[in-house]
């Protein structure tokens, strides 16, 4: 600040244009928070994860209903359960933590701004301090990547057994079954609960991680102060600590935001393989839903009908069939012979 006394004899006080960067920078980011606490920024994001949740949950319905059988022995329905219910849910909730990304990065390189407008060099140590936080987190970003995958495919496997174990539950009881499959599940509850166990860890290894870069921060840039011979007044340590205590938020939530992105990240694979998978081949089926009354109701010619995908040896084989309207056909066969896929054929259910 600088004194200038005009001719009354009046002292004028002129701050010079610099020193006027620090207080706006120090409105604008309380601003932002307050903002966020708020939740006036992120309804919009709230409604787009809605949306994209719904898109994705129409899409895998729709996609249930044009897969091919051979992709129902890989996509169980305990699977399909998951993706409906958690990798949809999880997609859904990125775009609420997504601008957290970049808006940390921009809080950063501001507040960085701040530390080197105070303490001039000394601000290479607490770069260096962030990038060493932020290069140790990278393998434990892997490992949770990592167990966060086989917590989801073991969580798919006791799904699994839990939905053949409910829809067979006549048969179980018939044959006494019941602590053969209690024993199965119980084991796949143990192996789903190790991985979840290890995903928890993880994240709680990030958190210690972020929690202690504020103090590390601090420590490194104050220390590099004395060793450089960078005087430290009160306008300057007051200065960095203020803007070290902005940065924990934005830290400390960091583990949450990389946590986030990797769930994201594994939904997004795992629902695009399965709207991936083949589908019912229906280009040789023609249907007529015009309401005009053919002379053949059900026409098929010299086909072959397998329920595997490129098989050598079809469950039907140049089959011919023609039922005209009106007409009431019986088909009669010993048990095994083919009648279900006849059926299902028709109804364009099988390859």
């Amino acid at each position: 600040m600088k004194l200038e006394s005009d001719s009354v004899g009046i002292v004028t006080p002129f701050a010079k244009p610099e020193s006027l960067c620090v207080p706006v920078l120090y409105f604008l980011t309380p601003s932002y928070w307050l903002l966020r606490d708020r939740k006036v920024s992120s309804t919009k994001d709230t409604l787009i994860g809605l949306k994209v949740r719904s898109l994705l949950i129409a899409a895998i319905y729709k996609k249930q209903l044009r897969i091919s059988n051979s992709a129902r022995m890989v996509h169980s329905g305990g699977e399909i359960m998951n993706y409906v219910t958690v990798d949809a849910y999880r997609m859904g909730e990125f775009p609420f933590w997504f601008h957290q990304i970049w808006t940390t990065g921009l809080q950063l390189l501001i507040a960085l701004a701040i530390v080197f407008h105070a303490v001039r060099l000394a601000t290479i140590a607490a770069v260096a301090a962030i990038i060493l936080t932020v290069l140790c987190s990278i393998p434990l970003a892997k490992l949770q990547h990592k167990f966060q995958s086989k917590l989801i495919a073991a969580r798919d496997e006791r799904l699994k057994a839990s939905s053949e174990a409910l829809v067979n539950m006549k048969i179980l009881k018939l044959y006494a079954w019941e602590n053969h499959f209690k024993n199965v599940i119980e084991n796949l509850r143990k192996v789903e609960y190790r991985w979840l166990s290890g995903v928890q860890l993880e994240k709680a290894y990030h958190s210690l991680l972020f929690w202690s870069t504020p103090f590390l921060v601090s420590s490194a840039t104050f220390g590099t102060c004395y060793f450089l011979g960078v005087p430290l007044h009160a306008n300057n340590v007051f200065t960095s600590i203020a803007t070290f205590h902005l940065l924990q938020d934005p830290i400390t939530s960091f583990p949450d935001v990389i946590g986030v992105f990797i769930q994201a990240k594994v939904a997004f694979a795992r629902i695009a393989k399965y709207l991936e998978a083949p589908e019912l081949q229906r280009a040789n089926i023609q249907q007529n839903c015009n309401g005009e009354r053919d002379s053949n109701s059900i026409f098929i010619k010299s086909a072959d009908f397998t329920w595997e995908d490129n098989s050598s040896n079809p469950t039907l084989r140049n089959k011919n069939l023609e039922v005209r309207a009106g007409e009431k056909v019986a088909i009669c066969r010993e048990v095994g012979s083919g009648k279900s896929t006849l059926l299902s054929a028709i109804l364009g259910e099988v390859p």
